[in-house]
């Protein structure tokens, strides 16, 4: 899957990749290491001008926060003295509204431009993340429920925005506040800094256990969300709905929401009530420090060794600026701690390989003849010990029709899979006109390639849309000419909306022969040079079935395919037959070469498609 990496969760995360009933996380312990600290302040780096006019703000604010104190002291010294003005008085009375505006100011500023810095690496995580899972292989979410890929993009990134607003310059508020508080107070007076600073200790040492369980919860709580989110995903969906449905399941499956639901709420309450005890600490010490401070500053007072305005200076206001900010520094410790298991959530698809990707100098394809040829291809899934296919070798000729015929589970969807690099193979090579896929791009690979699936997926959007996937930049005419090659113009017209219909969840809202068609003009639209078609219409009734066998005519004119093949007029009308057994093509040619062999072609013609094929003539 890669190679070997120094991240200790990648090498087990890519390990359970396969065949554990979908992707497994790792559990990590406890330990925080400073290469994740240090990789998530890297999101800071390129916002660093907007940084420094938020720092800017917070030293601003910072000394405009001294002016109280001081005012404080100075406005109690005056009052109680032998005699006083109203005009000095009012003057510091203003003094200290002036610095309370501005200082609010300065926090509007500061507050806009350290969220736009939040938001914009909300924006890079958020982008990043969804760009590495679209890299992944189709061996990624054949292994992974969709609903855990939904939850780290929603839950875990959001779950961060918090820490990611408020880390650096809460730290960087809470450090110059608490430096200029500590500095203030020790020159109005040193042994009341001493007394204050007693107590400090005290807010420190329960952080570190705290922010270990907040981890732990954290982790567990996300984890219990993220299979929720992928137990609604699967269920609530139209095709889940149906089955829940058809098997009378909805009580079943209400209990087993149930309980993933009471799971989460225990975990919910675990970790609200980790924090609740931590803030119960902090009011119970918020409480003694001042008391320390009011014994011994009065103390000070009555043996007149200082004056009442700076013992109530120290206790009213410079103790909140001093003890909020150690506070806040404990409390955020915690919090980063505990953000630090989202962020490893995060990054553990981020650091995902990418199995399927292009090579730096790779080839770009303009216009393919259409010559497929797979040569000496072994392929296996993960950690399977049966290979899918084995040394499998056939070259199809531009234009030409080949029809993939075999058993189930003998290795057919995977020779579909392997074309268009879905997946590689771990031996061999496949060749689009003498070139290795591997060594084209992937975009103009998959310009020259069209597929329609036996499962069609539609968007929760209009046909118009759904067509339009294919080519964006096609015209309203083009468009139109690939729906009545399909066959499905008329029936789009018929409908009061038009190509303006929005065909629901997975086109649930067409038929099944008519979602085909809508695939087939989509394909026919995308014009590509080499298609692969599986042909299954055998769930559709004979009309549907007869409209898409003639709307397959013009899909094939001009164009290489690679078909599995389920007709008799298909397999009869092919250029070449590829028989499949086991993962090995046993068998290759056209259909009156392939009788005369009286191999496994002519005992799977016998048993099924000359049965099938009289079958269907009477209907």
């Amino acid at each position: 899957m890669g190679g070997r990496s120094n991240r200790p969760w990648l090498g087990r995360l890519t390990s359970m990749y396969w065949w554990h009933g979908g992707f497994h996380e790792p559990e990590p312990g406890v330990k925080l290491e400073w290469p994740l600290l240090k990789r998530v302040f890297s999101y800071f780096i390129p916002y660093w001008r907007l940084a420094l006019v938020v720092l800017a703000c917070i030293g601003a604010a910072a000394a405009l926060g001294l002016v109280p104190a001081i005012v404080t002291r100075d406005l109690i010294n005056y009052l109680t003295g032998s005699h006083g003005q109203f005009g000095t008085v009012a003057l510091l009375i203003g003094i200290l509204v002036a610095s309370s505006v501005v200082g609010g100011l300065i926090g509007v500023v500061q507050s806009y431009f350290s969220n736009r810095i939040s938001q914009s690496i909300m924006f890079d995580l958020r982008n990043q993340l969804f760009d590495r899972v679209l890299k992944q292989s189709i061996a990624f979410f054949t292994a992974t429920r969709t609903g855990d890929v939904m939850s780290r993009l929603s839950n875990d990134v959001n779950g961060v925005q918090s820490v990611v607003s408020d880390t650096i310059f809460s730290l960087a508020n809470n450090l110059v506040i608490l430096a200029s508080t500590v500095v203030l107070m020790f020159a109005l007076d040193w042994k009341l800094t001493i007394a204050a600073l007693v107590v400090l200790p005290a807010f420190l040492l329960p952080t570190l256990r705290v922010g270990k369980a907040t981890f732990q919860a954290r982790k567990a709580t996300q984890g219990k969300l993220s299979e929720m989110t992928a137990y609604m995903q699967e269920t609530l969906g139209i095709s889940g709905m149906q089955l829940v449905k058809a098997f009378v399941r909805q009580t079943a499956e209400t209990l087993r929401f149930r309980q993933l639901n009471d799971d989460l709420r225990v975990l919910n309450i675990r970790q609200s009530m980790i924090g609740r005890w931590f803030f119960m600490l902090m009011g119970v010490l918020g409480t003694a420090g001042p008391a320390v401070l009011w014994l011994f500053g009065g103390y000070l007072v009555v043996t007149g060794q200082e004056s009442l305005g700076t013992v109530v200076t120290f206790a009213t206001v410079l103790l909140g600026r001093l003890y909020g900010p150690v506070g806040s520094l404990a409390n955020m410790q915690v919090n980063v701690v505990g953000s630090l298991a989202l962020f490893q959530r995060i990054f553990e698809y981020m650091d995902l390989p990418v199995t399927i990707d292009q090579k730096s100098q790779a080839l770009n394809l303009e216009q393919a003849r259409g010559q497929v040829q797979f040569d000496h291809v072994t392929f296996r899934y993960g950690l399977s010990d049966r290979p899918a296919v084995k040394n499998v070798s056939f070259t199809i000729e531009p234009g030409q029709l080949a029809a993939l015929v075999g058993p189930t589970g003998a290795g057919k969807t995977t020779i579909t899979s392997l074309l268009p690099r879905f997946y590689d193979p771990q031996l061999g090579a496949i060749r689009l006109d003498g070139h290795d896929v591997r060594d084209l791009t992937l975009e103009s690979l998959g310009s020259q390639v069209g597929m329609v699936f036996q499962d069609t997926f539609l968007f929760h959007a209009s046909i118009r849309d759904n067509l339009l996937y294919a080519r964006p930049d096609a015209t309203e005419a083009e468009m139109i000419a690939a729906a009545k090659a399909a066959y499905i113009h008329d029936f789009i017209e018929s409908l009061p909306e038009g190509y303006d219909t929005v065909v629901g969840e997975r086109g649930h809202r067409l038929s099944g022969g008519e979602k085909q068609r809508v695939a087939i003009a989509r394909v026919i639209l995308k014009n590509p040079r080499v298609l692969i078609l599986d042909e299954a219409t055998s769930n559709l009734d004979s009309e549907s079935e007869h409209l898409i066998q003639v709307a397959l005519r013009p899909l094939f004119t001009g164009r290489t395919s690679l078909v599995i093949a389920h007709r008799l007029s298909t397999i009869l009308a092919a250029d070449i037959i590829l028989v499949m057994e086991h993962g090995e093509l046993v068998e290759q040619g056209r259909h009156a070469d392939l009788l005369k062999q009286n191999g496994l072609y002519a005992r799977l013609y016998h048993r099924q498609f000359e049965t099938a094929d009289q079958l269907a003539t009477p209907a």
